[in-house]
């Protein structure tokens, strides 16, 4: 059957985003070897110590957009790699869905290694999100596209309480608009800011609207493979759309993966230029 693709030239998966448990959705992100996540993690925990030493918050908020069913913030508390995951969910054919949010919190439970840490999610898929938070990956819940509207009372509350916010795949999907909407939630302080961005996507323009607040953005060092393409077609769209960019793509994508770099974008302490 043939893969969708979105008008960003990537794969579509939204047909695996609405169903009511991740077991379908950790069968696919396997076949394609999905591992951002998982190389985003150690990068994740190092910004959460820093913010904690710099902020001196004893339990910060972590925002992650487009978590849908709260991957990162699985393998952050659980402390395990996205195939252990895939894993312990592959191992659970036969429960129903109340049967494994039972097991996931069971575990949770008894394995939490980031329980001074509040974790958000935000994502336009309720049914990901709501099993994210029955499974006590996530301690609240934005369901929202900060894409066409601004969040609404409540959403902008939960949004503002962030210290942190991190994403693994959604820039492209979401823009500057969506990341000063969350930027903005509070009107004095401003979150720390951490994104795995695709190489088809130019991360410039949300860089120059975080500097009017304020902020200062870097580029780290290092390319970061976030999984295989799904189709030839998605394969010839990505690199066409690299071509374009002028982006080099031996050794990387032309070999059959997507790249995407990290983006840290940080408030600048208050008296500096």
């Amino acid at each position: 059957m043939p893969v969708p693709l979105h008008t960003t030239g990537k794969a579509s998966f939204d047909d695996i985003y609405d169903r009511p448990d991740p077991r379908e959705y950790y069968a696919r992100m396997s076949e394609l070897d999905y591992r951002i996540p998982e190389l985003a993690k150690p990068f994740f925990q190092q910004q959460i110590r820093e913010y904690r030493a710099s902020a001196r918050v004893a339990t910060p908020t972590v925002l992650d957009i487009g978590c849908s069913y709260g991957v990162n913030a699985a393998l952050l508390r659980f402390d395990i790699g996205i195939d252990e995951l895939a894993e312990h969910y592959r191992t659970a054919a036969a429960a129903d869905r109340e049967q494994l949010v039972a097991r996931d919190r069971d575990r949770l439970a008894g394995r939490d290694q980031q329980s001074d840490v509040r974790f958000v999610g935000m994502d336009i898929s309720s049914p990901a999100l709501d099993y994210a938070h029955a499974a006590g990956f996530l301690h609240d819940i934005v369901h929202a596209d900060l894409e066409s509207a601004d969040p609404t009372d409540e959403q902008r509350e939960v949004l503002a309480a962030a210290d942190l916010v991190f994403s693994t795949g959604c820039i492209g999907y979401v823009t500057e608009k969506t990341l000063l909407r969350i930027a903005t939630a509070h009107p004095r302080r401003r979150p720390w800011m951490a994104h795995f961005v695709l190489r088809m996507f130019d991360f410039d323009p949300m860089a120059e609207e975080l500097a009017a607040l304020g902020y200062r953005t870097e580029r780290m060092t290092g390319l970061y493979a976030q999984r295989r393409f799904a189709s030839a077609d998605e394969r010839q769209r990505v690199l066409n759309s690299l071509s374009d960019k002028g982006i080099d793509t031996s050794g990387r994508e032309a070999d059959g993966w997507l790249y995407a770099h990290l983006y840290l974008s940080r408030p600048e302490p208050k008296g500096r230029a």
